[in-house]
C-alpha cells in the first residue's frame, strides 16, 4: 500500500487562474470592482439565482454587513446554532447584539427549528442558519417561526454553494445569504465571500455599507457625478486578483462539482455494510435537498472511538479531522451569548464526527485508500 498522506482537503486549481492574476497585473486596475469582479458577480448570480450579489473579503465580512443591514443593536438577541464556525456568532456580536445558542438536529448537523422556537424572546431580531456540509436546514419550520415572529434569516451558506432546498437554492431563502469562498471551501480564491440578497432597499444599503459608508458603486455607474460618505460602513470589497481567481473557479463550477460528487458518492457508496456493523451513522441527504458535496461526515459511538479512529487513519497517512467545538461552552460564548437550554445534541456531535478527506482531485485509487482506512477499524 502507498505511504503517500492523503490530506483532508487540497484547493481546486482552475485553468484561467494565472492569465487571469496576470490580466490584472499587466493593467491598471487591481483594487476592487474591475472587470473580473463584474465577471465573477455574474457567473454567481447565475448560480445561486439571487437578484442581487456582491463580492465580498470573506465570509465574516457578508455576515458583518448582513448586522449591519439588519441594524443588529445591544438591544437585540440573535439565534445561533451552537455546533457552528466562530464568524457565526462574532459577527453578530460585534454589532453589540446578544447571541443565543440553540441545538443542532443529530441527524443533519443543521440548527433545530425547535430549539430555535424556545430560545425566541421580545428581543430576538434574527436567526442564523448553516446549511451544515451543503445540506439545507428545514427552511419551512425556520421560515414559519420567522414569519411568526417578525425575524430575518441570516443564511450562512458557507458550505452550500450550489445546494438547493425544494428546488430553492441556498442562500436566496432568508433574507441574507453569505458564501466563503476561502481555499476549503467548494470555490475559493485563497481568502473571499460574498453576500447575498433579494430585497433592493437592502442592495442599495450593501453597496454602500461595502464601500466604507460611500456611494462610490453609484459613482462608478455614472448615476452621480461624485461620491461622498453616506452611511456607517468598512472596507468589504474585495481586489480585482481575488475577484480573477474566483471567476476562473467559477467558470469551472461544474466540474469542481462532478468531482466532488464523485468522491462523496463513493464514500456512500461504500460505507453502509461497516457502518451498520459497528453502530456508525453516515451522512444522509434528505430526498427534497441537493447538496454540494462539501464534506462527507461519519460518526462514531463515542468520543474516545472517534479519537481512536482519527489516530487509526493517521497511522495510515491519512488525515482525516473533527470538525466545531461548540460554541456555548466556549470562552467568548459564556461571555458574550446566553444559552436558554444546554445544547447536548451539538455536544455530542461534535465529540463523534469524523470528515474524510475530500476534494476534487482524489483519485479512485486515494478513495479506495480511504475506505480500507476506515473499513480495517472495528468501532
Amino acid at each position: 500500500m502507498s505511504t503517500d498522506r492523503i490530506i483532508f482537503s487540497r484547493p481546486f486549481r482552475a485553468a484561467r487562474e494565472l492569465p487571469n492574476v496576470e490580466a490584472v497585473l499587466s493593467s491598471d486596475h487591481s483594487h476592487g470592482d474591475g472587470p473580473f469582479t463584474a465577471s465573477a458577480t455574474a457567473k454567481l448570480r447565475e448560480i445561486t439565482d439571487a437578484p442581487h450579489a456582491l463580492l465580498t473579503t470573506s465570509c465574516t465580512s457578508a455576515l458583518e454587513m448582513a448586522g449591519l443591514l439588519l441594524e443588529l443593536g445591544p438591544d437585540d438577541e440573535v439565534i445561533v446554532p451552537s455546533f457552528a464556525f466562530t464568524s457565526t456568532a462574532t459577527a453578530m456580536a460585534l454589532r453589540g447584539a446578544t447571541v443565543v445558542f440553540a441545538d443542532i438536529d443529530l441527524e443533519s448537523g443543521n440548527i433545530d427549528p425547535e430549539s430555535v422556537a424556545a430560545a425566541i424572546t421580545e428581543r430576538t431580531k434574527a436567526v442564523v442558519i448553516i446549511h451544515y456540509g451543503g445540506v439545507g436546514a428545514d427552511m419551512q419550520r425556520l421560515r414559519e417561526l420567522a414569519d411568526t415572529h417578525g425575524l430575518a434569516l441570516i443564511e450562512d451558506n458557507a458550505h452550500g454553494l450550489g445546494g438547493r432546498w425544494r428546488g430553492r437554492p441556498l442562500g436566496t431563502i432568508g433574507t441574507v445569504g453569505a458564501l466563503s469562498f476561502h481555499d476549503t471551501k467548494n470555490v475559493h480564491c485563497g481568502e473571499g465571500g460574498a453576500i447575498l440578497l433579494t430585497d433592493e432597499i437592502l442592495m442599495a444599503r450593501a453597496e454602500i455599507i461595502r464601500e466604507k459608508g460611500t456611494d462610490r458603486a453609484r459613482f462608478l455607474r455614472g448615476s452621480v457625478d461624485k461620491y461622498s460618505w453616506q452611511d456607517i460602513g468598512s472596507s468589504y470589497l474585495p481586489s480585482e486578483l481575488n475577484a480573477a481567481v474566483l471567476d476562473a473557479q467559477l467558470s469551472e463550477f461544474g466540474t469542481i462539482q462532478a468531482n466532488r460528487h464523485r468522491v462523496w458518492d463513493s464514500y456512500a457508496a461504500a460505507l453502509p455494510d461497516w457502518a451498520a456493523r459497528n453502530e456508525v451513522r453516515l451522512m444522509t441527504v434528505p430526498g427534497d435537498r441537493e447538496h454540494t458535496a462539501h464534506l462527507y461526515y461519519l460518526r462514531v459511538p463515542s468520543e474516545q472511538r472517534r479519537d481512536d479512529l482519527i489516530s487509526h487513519l493517521s497511522q495510515l497517512g491519512i488525515v482525516a479531522p473533527f470538525h466545531y467545538i461548540p460554541l456555548d461552552s466556549s470562552p467568548a460564548g459564556l461571555k458574550l451569548g446566553r444559552t436558554p437550554t444546554p445544547c447536548v445534541r451539538s455536544a455530542e456531535f461534535s465529540k463523534t464526527i469524523v470528515r474524510l478527506p475530500l476534494w476534487p482531485g482524489l483519485t479512485e485509487a486515494q478513495i479506495a485508500r480511504v475506505l480500507e482506512g476506515v473499513t480495517s477499524f472495528t468501532v
